[in-house]
């Protein structure tokens, strides 16, 4: 990810998603989804939007999109908003309830072929101010058919599988993303200061200057430290993994504003136009800022860990 990250932005999305969707299913899938879904992801044969958030709810128990049950079948009502790769998806992974249900209790996680279904609507809504080599979707549906055997895990799994099989590794893999994104950042940022010539001075030689890469330096290695603690937390299985993967994601984010807006600081006014990279580096670091949860959650998340002594030190 982070090696990814200092590419394109759109194309670390694309490995991020692939690398979280196939985490959260394997563990629930059943041998046929297993062959038929998980595996082809990550070959790269099928792609699995992650499908959760929603325009009138949050992004975990107060989902409202519902399913009702009918033999074999269930019935999917709901719209969900901001679904990265749900134009184009061959699946969509999307978290449910069922009708008369609350928080966790009832939930479902399912596996939505994007196949022209009757009732199902996509709307493509991909005109983003970065990140603009990915599609993201609003979807709508209305009593949409869905077999029960696309369900991953059980009745009452939905937000396990949505929540601890995907957004708490994920949000490892976009903290360092952000860290990928402000190694790209920094590196512009040292190409230009050697280049550039003010009042007969290159930029490289102003004390200003040097106190911003300075700091970047600082804040790009305390970041990635934090990012690689959590992702030895998270393998290990650690009571204090889901803690550390917010808090690693909420440091990782305001590095990253931070080293991008000294990168294109240093820049000056050749930053602001198209043609130099660093301005499409400072359109892009503000997607992470609310990929799988803002900065409030995740304070939130750590919050509750420090008060209930689970957070460790």
């Amino acid at each position: 990810m982070e090696i990814v990250s200092r590419s394109h932005a759109s194309i670390r999305m694309l490995v991020h998603v692939i690398n979280g969707t196939w985490r959260a299913m394997a563990p629930y899938a059943t041998p046929r989804q297993l062959e038929e879904v998980v595996k082809p992801s990550v070959a790269g044969d099928r792609l699995v939007a992650f499908t959760l958030t929603e325009p009138t709810a949050g992004t975990g128990a107060d989902i409202r999109t519902t399913v009702r049950r009918e033999g074999d079948t269930y019935y999917l009502n709901g719209e969900k908003h901001l679904i990265t790769f749900g134009v184009s998806c061959d699946y969509w992974l999307l978290a449910a309830r069922l009708e008369g249900t609350r928080g966790h209790e009832g939930t479902v996680a399912l596996l939505v072929p994007n196949t022209g279904l009757p009732g199902a609507e996509v709307i493509d809504d991909s005109d983003t101010m970065g990140v603009r080599g990915t599609d993201h979707a609003i979807l709508r549906f209305h009593d949409v058919p869905v077999p029960v055997s696309a369900r991953l895990g059980d009745e009452g799994q939905g937000l396990e599988v949505a929540l601890g099989g995907f957004l708490l590794p994920s949000r490892v893999s976009v903290a360092m993303s952000c860290v990928g994104l402000a190694e790209r950042a920094q590196e512009l940022a040292i190409d230009y200061a050697n280049r550039r010539e003010t009042f007969g001075k290159k930029l490289r030689d102003r004390q200003a200057v040097q106190f911003y890469l300075a700091e970047n330096y600082a804040d790009i290695a305390a970041a990635r430290a934090l990012v690689l603690q959590a992702a030895h937390a998270y393998e290990d299985g650690a009571p204090d993994a889901g803690a550390l993967s917010s808090a690693s994601k909420m440091v990782a984010v305001d590095m990253l504003a931070r080293v991008t807006d000294k990168a294109l600081q240093i820049h000056g006014g050749q930053g602001y136009w198209h043609r130099n990279a660093i301005e499409r580096v400072y359109r892009d670091a503000r997607a992470q800022r609310f990929e799988e949860g803002t900065n409030e959650i995740q304070k939130l998340v750590v919050a509750r860990a420090v008060l209930d002594g689970t957070a460790g030190f």
